[in-house]
């Protein structure tokens, strides 16, 4: 009786061990290999909610980029150059989605005197690449968008970053682990923890709990695609980051807790905002409180941005610039 219940306890933890490493292999497959939306599906959306206006996109796009990721493909993207100005931002868009998500924001920017660029992220969209890596692989192309604009508009010019979800995380990885290359950051609903988030996604979607299926995806990515999930914490990445940084969310996000933000803003030293919003879901915080979500973004720049530059041209004896 007593080799029997052995015998069955070895089954048992056996299946158990299988289900979960298949559970972790599939798990890295859906991540490695997320399935993005149709690019016609986000167009007619943002149309639709009238934050995609076709003639303004046609008018003010001054050129198509095409810039060589350091990965090994192209990265398209284009630059808007509404306004007579070489001050521009550059805005990430979030998973799933395409440059087309990001029109919304370059038409904000350009009320508050920004040119802009957006592009699509490895993966998504026009740009090439085989696998979605969440901000790993993306902060290196990030990389290699904000040389290429720095060489275009010089080294005089105001440039940021917007990054939403994913786009946000990626941003806060570029900046704190490869170069703080930017004059300001803005980040909307990014995650802090790429592993807590994917726990939390694992217990509220397949309502299981345990770490250990995470650690099996880690595994599997780490021998399909190169890094690990360690390498993606944009907590510990944001400590490095000496430039001013606007944390966005909205309270009701169940996808990234806001908490995540909280915690970035709580790691970050130096100069900051945090702006926690009562209304949106998920990357929603924009399109459920559009002219708060402006202020907030002037408030920030000229509190954070304008004001030293004015003190650093007094300081210097140079004539301020205005805006």
């Amino acid at each position: 009786m007593k080799k029997k219940m052995l015998l069955f306890s070895g089954i048992t933890t056996t299946i158990a061990a299988a289900a979960t490493g298949l559970f972790g292999f599939a798990l890295s497959n859906k991540l490695m290999y997320i399935k993005q939306k149709d690019p016609e599906f986000v167009r007619e959306r943002e149309t639709t909610a009238k934050r995609f206006d076709e003639a303004w996109y046609n008018k003010n796009l001054k050129c198509e980029l095409n810039i060589d990721s350091p990965n090994g493909y192209t990265i398209r993207g284009i630059m808007f150059q509404p306004l007579e100005t070489n001050n521009t931002i550059i805005i990430c868009h979030g998973v799933t989605e395409n440059k087309i998500n990001s029109v919304k924001y370059a038409r904000l920017f350009e009320r508050l005197g920004y040119n802009s660029v957006i592009f699509d992220h490895r993966r998504h969209g026009e740009t090439g690449g085989k696998t979605t890596s969440y901000g790993y692989y993306e902060k290196n192309d990030l990389d290699a968008v904000v040389k290429t604009i720095k060489a275009m508009i010089g080294e005089n010019a105001i440039l940021g970053i917007h990054g939403e979800s994913m786009g946000a995380a990626t941003m806060l990885l570029y900046a704190g682990t490869i170069e703080d290359g930017a004059d300001f950051y803005i980040s909307d609903c990014a995650f802090s923890d790429f592993s807590m988030l994917l726990k939390q996604i694992a217990k509220t979607e397949f309502k299981y709990g345990s770490i250990i299926p995470i650690r099996f995806a880690d595994f599997f990515v780490r021998l399909r695609d190169g890094y690990s999930f360690k390498s993606v914490t944009p907590s510990e990445a944001v400590t490095n980051i000496e430039k001013p940084v606007l944390f966005i969310h909205s309270i009701p996000d169940t996808f990234i807790p806001a908490s995540m933000s909280l915690d970035l803003y709580n790691k970050k030293t130096g100069p900051k905002k945090l702006k926690l919003f009562d209304k949106g879901a998920h990357a929603q915080s924009f399109n459920e409180n559009m002219a708060e979500y402006e202020d907030l973004i002037h408030d920030f720049l000229e509190n954070f941005i304008y004001q030293k530059i004015n003190r650093d041209s007094s300081s210097s004896n140079v004539i301020p610039f205005h805006f």
